[in-house]
């Protein structure tokens, strides 16, 4: 029996897997999933290393390169085949089901400490209101976490009552949305949260553009420094970081896209996700600096001495910031409010890789799937995170799931659909039948030839200096790397091999008709695009000329 052939006890039936009411609803899905935290405290830190003002033409040339071209290899896998990721790529073709599993794995270890972060910051707009670290931002955020550090890590439960409390409730609001639905969850959400996180960040870096220094700062983001992009290592930086920002490879966009009406324009929609994505990025980039720049001055350094990254530029530096400026409050509730919504809307998209798996891999109602995901996921992520090892543990988890998980899982699916599966013919005619902006060669080029070098390079300069630092990362115990980096890392594949081995369920989701009642599209042909055929109003009623049925 093929992958998109039904069962017999199931002929007829439809799966009930939810939809996105049009295309406007869809977009603001996937800006919320590709809006998050990387935006806010990576980009500007990875631009200013990177060339200042010259890291523009790098990162576009990513964007155009790698980024959309990638994105539309998500959206024609989801939305030809009309599944999560693992009964799309099954779909696809049998046996590369393994690659959804992994993808849907990486998304749940994500997941899993995603919500810690939210947690923190929707503590920190509690206290942007009184500036309760006081003088001392970076021993407070210590004192708040009680995280172990360096050689100090060790496995603790030591639960961290603040922390604990803000976690459950991050997970609580996760669960009601996504129990809510496609529609009325997660594209409500991001309907709502996606403009309210632009109006309070514009309203942040108008703030942060008057005061003093500002200037200063954006000039340090902005200078170019052209000898820098003579260095491959700001190219790499530039690739990395659009693909880490626009949530490509591990599942989001692929489920998705699987959700949208049949005659969606999928390109049209892409290049908006992309540039809506990019633009909020440079926003961020000024806002950012703009605040950098005034805490320089106030401190009399250079702003190179204050800029940071990650946790230690949204938990240190701008508390901080916050206690110096005007209005400080003010800057405090938008900031961390920003990263509140910013952060929900990527957290419920990663759940959701999850949540379509299991809901077509055993054929169950919505508030079933959410249900059997959401709690377990709730439980486990508290239990571990919200403890004093909590910090270090998000710190590896990271490092890995997105170096040797996000990245190794694209590099094999970009090698497997142009390479050994050869079926890039078939999704870009399947991207052009609806399409607004044509893709051709170029596209093909882009996702076979550029992603699959830069993505290797990427992974093999990653391990590179891994191996060679004379520490270990970030100067924690070898076996707390071992363990829940290299053999995490390792995990993922081998369970996502394991889990494409296990029959499915004659109730499940693979063997029925789409939620519209049209059967799935079959195989890829090898090599092969598709026949045109002029009575053809959607792409999935096209076929390969060697693949009629």
């Amino acid at each position: 029996m093929t992958a998109h052939s039904p069962a017999p006890a199931e002929a007829g039936a439809r799966a009930d897997r939810g939809a996105f009411a049009g295309r406007t609803a869809f977009i603001f899905a996937a800006i919320g999933s590709a809006v998050g935290l990387g935006n806010i405290w990576r980009f500007p830190a990875v631009a200013y290393e990177n060339g200042g003002g010259a890291f523009i033409l790098p990162y576009l040339v990513a964007l155009l390169t790698a980024g959309i071209p990638l994105l539309f290899l998500d959206y024609a896998i989801g939305h030809r085949w009309r599944g999560s990721a693992p009964a799309a790529w099954r779909r696809f073709r049998r046996w590369t089901e393994f690659i959804g599993w992994w993808q849907v794995l990486i998304a749940l270890v994500i997941a899993l400490y995603y919500a810690l972060i939210l947690a923190w910051a929707t503590n920190y707009v509690i206290f942007s209101l009184d500036q309760r670290w006081g003088d001392d931002p970076n021993g407070f955020f210590g004192e708040y976490t009680q995280a172990l550090g360096g050689a100090d890590v060790h496995i603790s439960f030591d639960v961290v009552p603040a922390v604990l409390v803000s976690m459950i409730l991050v997970w609580v609001a996760t669960i009601v949305v996504m129990a809510l639905g496609v529609q009325k969850g997660i594209s409500a959400s991001s309907v709502v949260f996606i403009p309210l996180l632009v109006v309070m960040f514009v309203i942040l870096v108008i703030r942060a553009l008057f005061l003093p220094g500002a200037i200063d700062g954006l000039e340090a983001l902005f200078r170019p420094h052209w000898a820098s992009l003579l260095q491959p290592g700001v190219w790499v930086a530039a690739y990395g970081q659009i693909f880490f920002s626009l949530s490509v490879a591990f599942g989001i966009m692929l489920t998705y896209s699987s959700y949208l009406k049949k005659r969606t324009d999928l390109t049209g929609s892409g290049l908006v996700v992309g540039f809506a994505n990019s633009s909020f990025e440079i926003l961020c980039g000024i806002g950012v600096f703009s605040a950098l720049g005034f805490m320089a001055q106030a401190q009399g350094v250079q702003v190179s001495e204050v800029v940071s990254s990650g946790i230690g530029l949204a938990f240190i530096a701008f508390p901080a910031i916050i206690s110096e400026a005007p209005a400080g409050a003010l800057i405090g509730v938008l900031f961390f409010g920003s990263l509140v919504l910013a952060g929900f809307t990527s957290l419920i998209s990663i759940v959701e890789v999850v949540i379509a798996a299991i809901q077509d891999k055993f054929g169950l109602s919505r508030i079933s799937s959410t249900l059997w995901v959401c709690v377990p996921l709730a439980v486990v992520s508290t239990a571990l995170f919200s403890t004093t090892m909590g910090l270090p543990l998000l710190d590896v988890l990271d490092k890995w799931a997105n170096e040797y998980g996000i990245v190794a899982a694209a590099l094999v699916s970009t090698i497997v659909v142009t390479y050994v599966v050869r079926g890039l013919p078939t999704l870009r005619d399947h991207l052009n039948h609806r399409g607004t902006f044509p893709i051709g060669r170029w596209w093909l080029v882009c996702v076979g030839l550029i992603a699959p070098i830069v993505l290797g390079v990427s992974l093999i300069s990653s391990t590179i200096d891994l191996i060679t630092s004379p520490t270990t990362y970030s100067e924690y115990p070898g076996w707390f790397i071992v363990v829940f980096g290299w053999l995490m890392a390792l995990a993922l594949l081998v369970a996502g091999i394991v889990l494409s081995l296990l029959p499915w369920p004659a109730t499940s989701n693979l063997f029925k008709d789409d939620s519209d009642g049209d059967p799935i599209a079959p195989e890829v042909v090898a090599g092969k695009g598709l026949e045109a055929r002029a009575g053809a109003a959607t792409p999935h009623e096209l076929r390969s000329p060697a693949g009629r049925a």
